[in-house]
C-alpha cells in the first residue's frame, strides 16, 4: 500500500509510477488490471496517479491462468502548493480550539479516551490509532467505536480507549504522549496527531452531591472514577446556584466538600463541578442537580 501526495490543482501533472510484477519467472506472460479495467501487459507498468479514480488496486495476473501474482494499492493525500496536507474527512471540535483529535482522561490511571468526528456521508471510512515511537511507555488502544448523536445527526463521533502500559500515576511526566490517527476514506488518506501530557487532558467526572434543606447545606463526594488517595490527588470545586426567581446565577469556589447556602429557595437549582486542585486542566461537567 502506497500513499501518493497529489497537489490539488489543475496545473500540476500526474505522478508517473513504475509498477513491477513480483514474479521471478522473466518469461511468464502477465497482464495488469485495475478493478475490471485492463491496464497493460508485461512485467512493468507505468501508472499515472493524480485524481481519486487513478488510485486503488493495480493487480498483476498470469495471462494463462489469470492468477493474481502481486498488487500495488495506491491511496491519495491531497496537498496544497506549500506541501501541506489538505484535511477534509474529519470535522474539527470547536473546543479545544478547533482540534481534530481530542483526548481526555478521567484520572491519573494512564487510561484516556481519544475522539474524532466525521460527516455521515463517509460510511466506508476506516481508522487506525496508535502512539508514535518514543512516547512514554507502550500504549495500546481499543478498536474505534462509532457514536451517532441524535441531536447532531450530520456527524458521527468515534472513540477509542487507550492505556499506557506500566504507567505510574505518582511520577512526574517528562515526555509527552504522541497519538497518531490514520484515516482512509475509499482511496483518500489523511493523518492527524495529538501531543499531550496526561495532566493536560484531565477532565474529572462530576461530583455526586446532595442538599440538606434543614440547614441549607450542599455536600458532595469525589467522583468514583477519580484517582486515590485524594490527599495526593486533591480536587477543587465550584458550586453553582441558579436562582429561578431572579433569573441569575452565582458560582462559589471552594476546596471543601460542603457549603452552606441558607438563602436557597425551593426552586433554586444547585450543581457542583470539579477540577484538579494543583493543575489548571479542564473542569468536569456540572453534576446533576443536588436536589
Amino acid at each position: 500500500v502506497y500513499v501518493i501526495e497529489s497537489e490539488w490543482n489543475d496545473e500540476t501533472p500526474a505522478k508517473r509510477l513504475e509498477l513491477t510484477c513480483n514474479t521471478s519467472d522473466e518469461a511468464l506472460p502477465v497482464y495488469w488490471k485495475k478493478g475490471t479495467e485492463l491496464k497493460g501487459t508485461g512485467k512493468t507498468l507505468i501508472a499515472e496517479v493524480k485524481e481519486f479514480p487513478d488510485a486503488g488496486n493495480y493487480t498483476c495476473l498470469t495471462a494463462s491462468t489469470h492468477e493474481i501474482i502481486s498488487y500495488d494499492f495506491f491511496l491519495i493525500t491531497k496537498i496544497d502548493s506549500n506541501g501541506q496536507m489538505i484535511r477534509s474527512i474529519l470535522k474539527s471540535f470547536k473546543e479545544p480550539n478547533r482540534t481534530f483529535l481530542k483526548c481526555e482522561a478521567k484520572n491519573y490511571s494512564g487510561i484516556f479516551i481519544c475522539s474524532w468526528m466525521t460527516e455521515n456521508e463517509s460510511p466506508n471510512v476506516k481508522f487506525t490509532i496508535r502512539s508514535l515511537k518514543g512516547s512514554q511507555g507502550d500504549i495500546t488502544c481499543s478498536s474505534p467505536v462509532a457514536h451517532t448523536d441524535n441531536s447532531v445527526t450530520e456527524y458521527t463521533e468515534y472513540t477509542a480507549q487507550c492505556q499506557i502500559e506500566s504507567y505510574c500515576p505518582f511520577a512526574e511526566e517528562h515526555q509527552p504522549i504522541e497519538m497518531f490517527l490514520e484515516v482512509i476514506d475509499e482511496v483518500e488518506y489523511e493523518n492527524y496527531t495529538s501531543s499531550f501530557f496526561i495532566r493536560d487532558i484531565l477532565k474529572p467526572d462530576p461530583p455526586q452531591c446532595q442538599y440538606v434543606a434543614t440547614n441549607g447545606t450542599v455536600t458532595w463526594t469525589y467522583p468514583r472514577t477519580w484517582s486515590t488517595p485524594k490527599s495526593y490527588f486533591p480536587l477543587t470545586f465550584r458550586v453553582q446556584v441558579e436562582r429561578t426567581k431572579k433569573h441569575e446565577g452565582q458560582v462559589y469556589d471552594t476546596d471543601e466538600q460542603s457549603m452552606q447556602i441558607p438563602t436557597a429557595g425551593p426552586e433554586d437549582k444547585i450543581s457542583v463541578q470539579a477540577r484538579d486542585r494543583y493543575y489548571n486542566s479542564s473542569w468536569s461537567e456540572w453534576s446533576s442537580l443536588c436536589r
